[in-house]
This record gives structure tokens, C-alpha cells and sequence, in this order.
């Protein structure tokens, strides 16, 4: 039955949309796999996670210890070094201490594939545009990939995912990104060649053969198909020029309808004919993966076939689209410049250098932290807003300085009455650098702190109103206490009450 109804019937249920979508994407599969693509479809697909360097030393060995603790059956997603497939879970991977502290993330297995496409950047770090960011699970990814350096531009158009994309990238530790919301549509006037590293996870129909709780397919009319593919084709066009020559874009998509794939490559090559080279993958995955020469109406491009269309049955994920983009000369691109709004607009100032090394001064003191190398190894400056002092990235301010954001750095903490509050965040990124301040809670304990509760009685080496870094005796750090009169005030964001 086909999912799309006439005006005034029911919204079609998710498997009537895949019915309908798997009967479009039938003709573009062999008859020797259509058993196999079938059979797939009747296996649900793996829960996936991948580690986050910035907090786990050894992913690996970390991934290891998770799974003998929790009950997991585990493989390597081939083309992710930190992804791993969650077969079979005591434990939901949804359910831990680790994944609330952002130790991993939790992502479709193909949704692994883009960022991994990057060649590895040599010389100074990379300037990357995150065109389409939110829910920020591929920023994330760019952010690890690039150790943190740099920058990463995470902008999103939708103001309600903001929100969220913000605390996705605080809860991974994140320091040297700026999250932006604007019509991605304008980055390629406002910034004509200017970043290393684009990545546009575009939005689509996500007719990718797959349902799942948090993705479920719904019926798309070729009219919205339509559309959006002519979003995509803007999107990717201003991604194109806000590339420097010599620089990368992925192009990635949940669909594997080919007007929204390969069709939108195709209009590129069109539009910048001899600046476009899409980079050949075929030998960067496990399994044969070619883009379509046809979508049996009209031919493309025989470079689109270079792509990687990511068929369920050949790599047991949902459907997927990515292609890897190379600026082989400069393009022209609209006129206009972006908006401007200062930071002392924002309401945020730059610490003076005295309150700098005075916080420094206590931050060691107290916890044995580096606060100036870290400062110096990542490139950053304080600047403080009402009370609260940002770790704030150099390569935006002397780039971006004066372009409105929703969201820059890291909190490093607060001023309070009592003193000063390390950030949660801050500490979970930097937990390893925190060598004293430590409070080790008994297994009991620990599991009255993880209910939000506070710790009766006072630690006496902790002064009135000083920040405690709350550890199990595994040594996970569980949040910051503050010592008050009878107790040690839980100080755990409320986010992650419960």
C-alpha cells in the first residue's frame, strides 16, 4: 500500500513510509542482493557509541573496561577507530555514568562515516564549518578528530535546537568551538574561502530504510522531495564557497533518495565545472559502496559515482550518503557581509591579566591544576560575563570576533559569594589534570550523590564555601560538592539529576 494518502487520511505509521520508501529504492538494488537487502531489514540495527578522546585516554582500553562492566557484546565499526557496535548490552549503553559524562557518544554507526572522510590536517589546526550541526553528534566527532585545536563553527539554522546542540558539545568538554544559528545558506557570502574543513550533514527526507525510536521514517511527497533537495543544493553550493581552495567538504545525507545524493553532487559539478573533484572511496570502506550513475530518469555525472552510498544489507547500518569534496580553484561567490554584534555587546569582558594569574594561583593551590598551560596548550583567553568565566578560543575571536553566537568555549566557573565555582564541565573535561580537592565517596555514597543528594557533614579540609571534586572509589569523577555548614552541598548540574 502506497504511504501517501490523500488530504484528510491518516499520517501513514513509520512501516507504511518504509514500504513506500523501499518500494522507490527497489529498482536501484540488483536482483542477487534484493534477498539480502530484505532480510536486513528484518534485523534491527545495532545500538553504536563512539569514545571521546578528549576525556578517555585509550578508547580501546576504555571500551573494554565498559564492556566487562556493563554487559556489552561489542565489534569495531571498521572506518571509526573510536566506534564500536553494541550488540547485546546488560546495561543499556543509554543508562551509565559514562555516557552522562560525555566519556562517549551515542550514534548510528553510519553516522560515523562522514567526519572520518577529512584527510588528517597538518600544519596549523584546521578552521572547520559544522554547516547543519544540531543535535552535534558529528561535532563532536570534528572536535575530537582535530584534538580540540583550532576551531569549530557549529551553526545550526533552527533556533530550537540550539539548546541542545549546546549542551551536547559542553557535556563532550569541548573548548575550542563557537555555536552559531543562522541560514547556512549565507556562510558562502559572509566567508568566501576562508575555513580549512566544511562538513554538511544536510537535512533530509531520511528515507534511509530504517526505523528507530528516535528516527522514524514518515512518507515524503515528491514536492518536499523536491525541496528539499533544492535546499541541499543551496546548502552545499554556500559550503563549496565558503571553502578555501585546496580545502574539503563532506557532503552527507540519512536518505538514499538520489535526488537528494547523488543528484545534488551532480548540480555541483555542474555549477563549478573543473573546481569540483569528488575524492574516490571505494577503497576507504569494507564493503563496495559506489554512488548511482542513474536514478533511471537521468544520468549524472559519472564522478558522483565516486560517493559512498551506504546500503543496509552491505554494512548492517541504516542508509547513508556521504561524498568527500575537494576546492580544486576558487569560485565565485555572492557579496555581503555577515552581521556584527562585539562581545562587550554580549556583556562579556577579558579577565584582566591580575585576575588571570590570581585565579591560576588558587586553581593550583587548591586542585593542582595548569590553569595557564592549559590555557597556552589550547589557545584560549578568559573573559568573564556577569559571574561566570568563559575559556574563550583565540582563533574565533581573531576571526569571528564581532559575529553574533549563541554559545563560545567552556564555562571555567563562577563567581560566588563563598569564592569562586569551578564549571562541572570544565572539571569532567580536565578531571585527569584535578589532582587534589578529592572527596572519595563509599559505593553507598556515591549512589546517594548520583541521586542528586547531598553528603551529611563536612569534610574538614574543605573551608566553608570551597568546591570539592567528587570521586567513587573507582576513581570516576561523580561532580562537584560545595562544603556548607553540616554538609557538602551536591553540586551536580541538574541536567543530570537522577
Amino acid at each position: 500500500m502506497s504511504a501517501r494518502k490523500r488530504r484528510g487520511s491518516p499520517r501513514p505509521s513509520p512501516v507504511e513510509a518504509q514500504n513506500d520508501a523501499l518500494q522507490r529504492f527497489l529498482p536501484l538494488v540488483s536482483a542477487e542482493e534484493l534477498p539480502l537487502l530484505l532480510a536486513e531489514l528484518q534485523r534491527p540495527v545495532s545500538s553504536a557509541l563512539r569514545a571521546n578522546p578528549l576525556k578517555v585516554a585509550d578508547p580501546a582500553q576504555a571500551l573494554g573496561a565498559w564492556a566487562a562492566a556493563y554487559g556489552w557484546e561489542t565489534s569495531p565499526v571498521p572506518y571509526c577507530p573510536t566506534g564500536w557496535w553494541v550488540h547485546q548490552a546488560a546495561r543499556p549503553i543509554s543508562q551509565t555514568l559514562e555516557h552522562q559524562l560525555g566519556h562517549y557518544y551515542i550514534q548510528d554507526a553510519a553516522s560515523m562515516l562522514p567526519v572520518e572522510l577529512f584527510t588528517p590536517h597538518s600544519g596549523e589546526p584546521p578552521l572547520t564549518l559544522d554547516l547543519a550541526a544540531s543535535p552535534g553528534g558529528k561535532t563532536t566527532h570534528l572536535i575530537s578528530r582535530s584534538g580540540d585545536q583550532g576551531l569549530v563553527l557549529a551553526n545550526d539554522s533552527s533556533q530550537s535546537r540550539i539548546h541542545a546542540l549546546r549542551l551536547v558539545l559542553h557535556t563532550w568538554g569541548s573548548v575550542n568551538h563557537a555555536v552559531t544559528c543562522f541560514a547556512g545558506e549565507r556562510f558562502g557570502a559572509w566567508f568566501p574561502e576562508t575555513f580549512d574543513r566544511v562538513l554538511l550533514d544536510a537535512p533530509c527526507s531520511m528515507q534511509n530504510l530504517r526505523s528507530t525510536e528516535s528516527h522514524p521514517m514518515r512518507a515524503i511527497s515528491p514536492r518536499e522531495r523536491d525541496s528539499l533537495s533544492v535546499r541541499q543544493r543551496n546548502l552545499l553550493i554556500s559550503a563549496f564557497q565558503a571553502l578555501k581552495t585546496g580545502g574539503e567538504v563532506v557532503y552527507a545525507t540519512c536518505t538514499l533518495s538520489p535526488e537528494e545524493d547523488e543528484g545534488v553532487l551532480d548540480e555541483l559539478l555542474r555549477r563549478f565545472p573543473g573546481a569540483v573533484e569528488i575524492v574516490d572511496l571505494s577503497r576507504r570502506l569494507p564493503a563496495p559502496a559506489p554512488g548511482l550513475s542513474s536514478d533511471g530518469q537521468r544520468d549524472f555525472d559519472p564522478a558522483v559515482q565516486r560517493a559512498a552510498r551506504l546500503w543496509p544489507h552491505r554494512f548492517g547500518t541504516s542508509g547513508f550518503f556521504s561524498a568527500l569534496i575537494q576546492k580544486r580553484a576558487p569560485v565565485a561567490a555572492p557579496e555581503g557581509g555577515p552581521p556584527a554584534r562585539s562581545l562587550t555587546r554580549e556583556g562579556m569582558a577579558p579577565l584582566p591579566a591580575a585576575r588571570v594569574r590570581d585565579l591560576a594561583a588558587r586553581q593550583g593551590e587548591r586542585y593542582g591544576f595548569p590553569l595557564e598551560a592549559v590555557l597556552q596548550a589550547y589557545n584560549l583567553e578568559l573573559w568573564q560575563k556577569g559571574p561566570q568565566v568563559w575559556a574563550v578560543p583565540r582563533a574565533f575571536l581573531s576571526r569571528f570576533g564581532e559575529l553574533p553566537h549563541e554559545s563560545i568555549g567552556l564555562p571555567l566557573g563562577t563567581d560566588t559569594p563563598d569564592g569562586f565555582q569551578p564549571g562541572h564541565d570544565w572539571v569532567s573535561r580536565f578531571f585527569a589534570q584535578h589532582l587534589s580537592g578529592r572527596e572519595v565517596l563509599s559505593p553507598v555514597q556515591s549512589a546517594a550523590w548520583l541521586r542528586g543528594e547531598d553528603l551529611p557533614g563536612t569534610p574538614q579540609r574543605f573551608a566553608h564555601g570551597e568546591a570539592a571534586v567528587v570521586v567513587d572509589e573507582q576513581g570516576r569523577f561523580l561532580g562537584l560538592g560545595k562544603a556548607v555548614t553540616g554538609r557538602l552541598r551536591n553540586m551536580r548540574p541538574r541536567r543530570l539529576a537522577g
